[in-house]
């Protein structure tokens, strides 16, 4: 893994949901910062991930129960460090841009960071994932106020403030759910610019417009919940807690 100065980053784990990512997962992998934990939820792969993973030096945690929600809730069941990263295992994101995330969440400014994806390169985020990500974005604002771009998988924040949560979703809305929890808990949030690339292998989600279609039902879901109150836990601090 790449050298990355962290000298202000204690202990890190970033959370990496993977479903038959075996070509995109030594460029991921290379990718984590020096010092931070990378844990690979296996959902079931067939082509090799979980052994590949390992054998690149990661931790795996598996999940058979199938859903994008499921393999991030048992990643972050699973973690251990003060503050959990989230991060696409398709090679679409670079984790070590989770970086600057992570000392904002530190520092103390933000509680939960999200990255705004920002395309390069053709066919890296279709126009009907684009359309229904827009979409969702103008329904979040009218339930939480919340001036967000982009609910993108790339994010940081304190692992015991994301357990208070309560997050239950298992499938396609669960990044979504974090966010709207997380603004009803009142947590400050921001959002910052990153690199989109095109992704490695097929896409299970947003590849097709039925994909689409699916996670932007489960989403619609998730934002006619109404308010669930988090269980007794301080969204801000250092993030040391184990």
């Amino acid at each position: 893994m790449r050298d990355v100065t962290t000298s202000s980053l204690p202990d890190v784990d970033v959370v990496l949901p993977c479903l038959d990512e075996a070509e995109a997962l030594p460029w991921v992998l290379a990718r984590i910062p020096a010092g931070w934990r990378a844990l690979v939820v296996d959902n079931g792969s067939t082509d090799g991930s979980a052994d590949l993973a390992r054998a690149l030096g990661a931790t795996v945690v598996s999940e058979p129960r199938r859903g994008f929600g499921a393999a991030c809730h048992a990643g972050l069941s699973a973690a251990t460090a003060g503050v959990v990263c989230f991060c696409d295992c398709d090679a679409s994101l670079d984790p070590g841009l989770l970086v600057p995330f992570v000392d904002e969440v530190r520092a103390g400014t933000a509680d939960l960071v999200l990255g705004r994806r920002r395309p390069e390169g053709r066919g890296a985020w279709p126009a009907h994932a684009r359309a229904g990500n827009l979409a969702l974005a103008r329904m979040l604002r009218r339930r939480t106020g919340l001036a967000l771009h982009d609910l993108g998988p790339l994010r940081a924040a304190r692992r015991e403030a994301l357990l208070a949560l309560g997050l239950d979703d298992r499938r396609s809305g669960y990044p979504l759910q974090m966010v709207v929890r997380a603004a009803d808990a009142g947590w400050r949030i921001t959002e910052h610019d990153v690199p989109y690339r095109p992704r490695t292998g097929a896409s299970k989600v947003t590849g097709t417009w039925r994909g689409t279609w699916h996670a932007v039902r489960d989403m619609r879901r998730v934002l006619a919940e109404d308010p669930v109150r988090p269980l007794p836990c301080e969204a801000s601090g250092d993030g040391n807690s184990r």
